[in-house]
């Protein structure tokens, strides 16, 4: 009788060793799945801020020390394809509502200079324009996302971008595009009308930006939008619902494909804290920042869902990403900052919070995405890193176009004196082919969690994965050590009857392929 209570006992034990601290997934696939992640959630944004542009994308075409095609650094292109960029942001960011576009066409020599006063005060000689970006975007094999100027600009400036880059037949826009080089016009099909109206985009209210969005929105198409342009309002800062439920009263559906949404990780705007030497306060504020995304999108998709039942409207999380102090020495107008595994945290948490509400978020842009902010790239002259960001959004592209898994997860706390967050954050999809990818992050800078993920109707067979860590939460690729934190095979994933058992270290983010 002894044996048998031991034996009873100990298979207990076993079975409840994964439901200690009580991290549980349940996969809720029944093969009926409709909504697909977006690829477009995978963008990023290239601002005239700092050296994002000058000095990151563009060395110029002249420059004998870096391996270029038109000016624009092959290293870099070869890097984003990887990634597999779907969608890239320009020229802002508040620089947009301050850029006239006519300013960076024709010859570069004939190019008017520009002072940018957003971003250090800076001349620009418009080296970098039109033509540049949406040829580099064709180099990357990426879909251009044009930000309109709504604040400084006309509304025929406006209106006669979208004719120079969209206009096949004979007219003055096109004309001028011919007289430039370009034969056909790019098609651009994304449009931002506009940029953070409620602040450096013109200080508006929601009400005067809607009719002011209404009359830039009608001037860019044909009565029917016959050319198919995606025109996205700019929408929120943060938690002013006010914003979205305007622009969804009063702006018609017709005129309106996609509302903007902008929320970084910050701890404090007068203090934003260090992006390496950081406290275990900082970090926590900065994942708690993080995390309040999931309440943003949830709040905004459903004013959306009040007025757009049908989901015709996206919501495009179109500046998203960690924001602290400059690094010491630098122009504190550039934004430099280093990125560590606190950074890959934050990147794989908010692509998981995406991917889990890919029914209304179609597109989102990290912001930025070389040297500025939290870059997947940084460069020094010839040399080139990538972060531990870039390694996240490089495991994460296989959830792009695939099928979302709906999920029910239990999480431990992540805990910092009287207050908590999940520790763990995950997302699962479906891609053609038949395989579930699982993404699993352990924001815990401390306590290695034990997750059991429950399969439902799925069948694996094996198991294999990746994961990103590091020795230390503070640790960070640099260009003495470019390849210090990069992914590793992963192969502790364990199956038991039916259920994946995992033990997720602390700070790590993890991609399983099951098959």
């Amino acid at each position: 009788m002894m044996i048998k209570q031991f034996f009873l006992g100990s298979i207990l034990l076993f079975t409840c060793f994964f439901c200690v601290g009580q991290n549980i997934v349940q996969l809720e696939f029944d093969g009926k799945q409709n909504i697909t992640i977006s690829k477009h959630i995978y963008g990023h944004f290239a601002e005239h801020l700092g050296r994002c542009i000058y000095d990151g994308f563009y060395v110029g075409e002249s420059n004998t020390t870096v391996p270029h095609t038109r000016g624009i650094r092959n290293d870099i292109v070869q890097a984003l394809k990887k990634l597999q960029i779907p969608n890239l942001r320009w020229p802002g960011g508040c620089f947009a509502d301050t850029y006239h576009w006519k300013d960076g066409i024709g010859t570069k020599g004939s190019r008017p200079t520009i002072v940018n006063n957003w971003w250090g005060g800076v001349t620009e000689d418009n080296s970098f324009g039109t033509h540049d970006f949406l040829d580099m975007c064709e180099l990357l094999g990426a879909e251009p996302y044009l930000a309109g100027n709504v604040g400084s600009g006309e509304v025929q400036e406006l209106a006669d971008w979208v004719q120079y880059v969209n206009f096949s037949g004979k007219g003055p826009m096109s004309d001028l595009r011919k007289l430039n080089g370009r034969q056909d016009p790019w098609n651009v099909k994304y449009w931002g009308v506009g940029n953070e109206a409620w602040g450096c985009g013109g200080n508006m209210t929601a009400e005067y930006y809607s009719d002011i969005y209404r009359k830039y929105s009608t001037f860019m198409a044909d009565w029917d939008n016959s050319g198919g342009l995606y025109r996205i309002a700019s929408g929120a800062s943060g938690d002013d619902y006010h914003w979205t439920e305007t622009l969804m009263k009063k702006i018609p559906s017709g005129l309106m494909k996609g509302v903007a949404l902008h929320h970084y990780a910050v701890i404090d705007w007068s203090k934003k804290g260090p992006s390496i030497d950081f406290t275990e306060e900082e970090y926590f504020r900065t994942m708690k920042s993080a995390w309040f995304m999931n309440e943003l999108v949830e709040k905004h998709s459903a004013i959306m869902d009040k007025y757009d039942p049908k989901g015709k409207i996206d919501l495009v999380v179109d500046e998203w990403g960690g924001w602290y102090e400059v690094e010491a020495g630098t122009n504190p107008g550039f934004l430099y900052q280093q990125n560590t595994m606190r950074d890959a945290m934050i990147a794989g948490m908010t692509l998981n919070i995406f991917n889990n509400n890919a029914r209304r978020v179609k597109m989102a842009n990290l912001a930025q995405t070389i040297n500025v902010l939290q870059a997947v790239i940084l460069t020094e002259e010839e040399k080139m890193l990538l972060t531990p960001t870039y390694h996240v959004m490089e495991m994460y592209k296989v959830h792009q176009d695939a099928i979302l898994i709906p999920l029910k997860l239990t999480s431990e706390d992540f805990t910092f004196k009287d207050e908590r967050i999940p520790a763990v954050s995950v997302s699962a999809s479906q891609n053609t082919g038949g395989q579930i990818h699982i993404s699993l992050v352990n924001v815990d800078p401390t306590s290695t969690k034990k997750i059991s993920v429950d399969m439902g109707q799925i069948k694996p067979k094996a198991i294999e994965g990746r994961i990103l860590t590091a020795k230390k939460l503070r640790d960070y690729n640099s260009f003495q050590e470019p390849e210090k934190i990069s992914p590793k095979r992963f192969t502790a994933a364990k199956l038991n009857q039916g259920k994946i058992e995992v033990e997720i270290p602390p700070f790590s983010v993890i991609v399983l392929n099951v098959n």
